[in-house]
C-alpha cells in the first residue's frame, strides 16, 4: 500500500470517529494487533487487511444515533462506497466490505477470508485484559449504563443472566467468553496473556460492591425503627 493510499483511508477514518471507546487509538491498536497476527500467517493480502482495519468502525456514529443499526453492516457499505468512489476496483472494495461486515462479535456473520479472521481477532483483542475493562467502562459511561444491577432481594447481581444492561452483565455476556472465540493461534495466545488482569478486576469490583450493600444494609437496618 502506498503512503498516499494509507493517508486517504486514515483521513476518512478520522472524519468518521466520534466515540471515545471506539476512537482512533482503538483503530490504530487493532491495526497493530492485526499486523502482528498477520506476521505469523502466510498469504495475507496486506492491502485488504490495512484498509479493513482502518475502516472497520466507521459506522459507529450511525449505530450510536440509532441502536437498531449494526455498525458493522453500516460501516461495510460506507467503506465499499468510499473505495469505489475513489477509484479502487470493485473486487478489492468487496473484500474490504466483507472483512468489515463480519468483524462484530454479536453477529453470527462469521469471517471467511484470512484478512477477515485477522480483523475479527484483532478487534476482539482490544476487549481483552485491562484494556478491555477500561474500554467497556468508558462505553458504559457514554450510554449511561450502570456498573451493576440489583437482584429482587436488593443484593448486587454478578451479571449472570441479567436482562438489564450493566458493566457486570457485559462482562458475563461477552468479556468472560471472548477467550475461546479467536480464529488465529497468535491472537488466542495474546488474549490468554491478558486474561487474568480482567478476571482479577471483575472479581475485585464485584466483591467491593457486594460487601458494601451487604454490610451497609445490615448496618442501616439496625439503625431504623418502626416508631
Amino acid at each position: 500500500m502506498t503512503r498516499g493510499t494509507y493517508s486517504l483511508l486514515e483521513n476518512y477514518m478520522l472524519s468518521c470517529m466520534d466515540d471515545s471507546a471506539h476512537d482512533r487509538e482503538h483503530v490504530y491498536r487493532v491495526l497493530y494487533y492485526a499486523l502482528e497476527i498477520a506476521g505469523t500467517l502466510e498469504d495475507v493480502d496486506y492491502n485488504v487487511l490495512i484498509a479493513a482495519c482502518l475502516l472497520h468502525d466507521i459506522g459507529r456514529k450511525e449505530q450510536f444515533e440509532n441502536p437498531a443499526l449494526c455498525h458493522a453492516a453500516v460501516g461495510s457499505e460506507k467503506a465499499f462506497t468510499f473505495l469505489t468512489e475513489h477509484g479502487f476496483d470493485q473486487e478489492y472494495a468487496e473484500q474490504v466490505r466483507q472483512c468489515i461486515r463480519t468483524h462484530r462479535y454479536r453477529k453470527n456473520n462469521q469471517p471467511q477470508s484470512p484478512e477477515a479472521k485477522i480483523l475479527f481477532d484483532a478487534d476482539k483483542l482490544d476487549v481483552t485484559g485491562a484494556m478491555g475493562i477500561a474500554r467497556t467502562l468508558i462505553y458504559k459511561g457514554i450510554v449511561s449504563e450502570p456498573l451493576y444491577s440489583l437482584l429482587p432481594d436488593g443484593i448486587v447481581s454478578d451479571g449472570t443472566n441479567d436482562d438489564a444492561p450493566s458493566f457486570f452483565q457485559e462482562y458475563k455476556y461477552k468479556l468472560e467468553h471472548l477467550y475461546d472465540r479467536f480464529y488465529t493461534e497468535k491472537a488466542a495466545s495474546l488474549a490468554e496473556e491478558r486474561r487474568q488482569a480482567a478476571v482479577t478486576f471483575y472479581h475485585s469490583l464485584y466483591r467491593e460492591a457486594a460487601s458494601a450493600y451487604r454490610d451497609g444494609r445490615d448496618a442501616l437496618a439496625g439503625l431504623l425503627s418502626d416508631s
